[in-house]
């Protein structure tokens, strides 16, 4: 029968430590679950600061320009949860671990690091899950919300939301959201986000609207009628005086955007 995991010492609750922290005790818990050799653990700390060790400062970044404009903005705060290697792995002794970040895979959300035994008599590399949770204010509600209802500043706090937890950005600026209709209800507590916003419609079908082409350096404007609704997000066609079709972006009351 298989023993019971144990948590090597300092990694008893690993949600309140550092990130780095965090990636030194999921390198160890890989190694308890079925390495023979202790490892070196100045050794893991050099490879997790190398590979992972703007983790926080990097998100943090990321997030700062929405953050700073709006009227939830604070600071941000990363937590890195390991999750199991499959315990019916065998893997053999090794002096010295390397972590990292596969190719391609993002510090965010659900997704993986790679633990790679770079100094032992048999090589050996295997995937770590791990959950990478990243703390910011934004904007949630305050009493249930059903879908249809137009948000008015009443509806709204500020509170701290994992910006990870969905694909979908939450709302760092209330403003962008007041009188917006939800697309779907929202339970209190619960983040206000980007898809929780119904479309707005721009203009109709048939509309007179303008037309901005940006290239480069230089940006030419005119008029055309538009061939479908224009929806925020979604490409529409419209028809040139001269009877040329164009596709472009509605960003406005009747007006669209093409980049050329």
């Amino acid at each position: 029968m298989d023993q019971p995991q144990t948590r090597p010492p300092g990694c008893a609750r690993p949600r309140t430590q550092r990130p780095l922290r965090h990636l030194r005790c999921l390198a160890l818990l890989a190694v308890a679950a079925g390495t023979a050799a202790a490892q070196d653990g100045a050794a893991i700390d050099a490879a997790v600061q190398r590979e992972l060790g703007t983790l926080g400062a990097g998100l943090g970044s990321q997030l700062g320009a929405s953050l700073g404009n709006g009227a939830a903005g604070g600071p941000v705060r990363v937590e890195v949860e390991p999750g199991r290697l499959d315990p019916r792995l065998r893997l053999a002794p090794c002096e010295r671990v390397e972590a990292r970040l596969p190719p391609g895979a993002l510090a965010w959300g659900r997704t993986r690091v790679v633990l790679r035994c770079a100094e032992g008599a048999t090589p050996w590399q295997v995937y770590l899950p791990v959950t990478v949770k990243v703390y910011a204010p934004a904007w949630v509600a305050v009493l249930p919300l059903a879908a249809g209802t137009v948000l008015q500043a009443e509806h709204l706090q500020p509170a701290e939301v994992d910006w990870a937890a969905e694909r979908s950005p939450p709302m760092a600026d209330a403003g962008n959201a007041l009188g917006r209709r939800l697309a779907r209800p929202l339970a209190p507590g619960q983040a206000l986000r980007d898809a929780d916003l119904a479309r707005q419609q721009w203009f109709a079908a048939g509309e007179r609207v303008q037309v901005v082409a940006r290239g480069e350096g230089f940006s030419v404007s005119g008029e055309a009628q538009a061939l479908a609704p224009g929806i925020e997000g979604q490409p529409v066609r419209v028809r040139t005086d001269a009877g040329q079709v164009l596709t472009g972006t509605p960003v406005g009351n009747r007006r669209v955007e093409l980049v050329l």
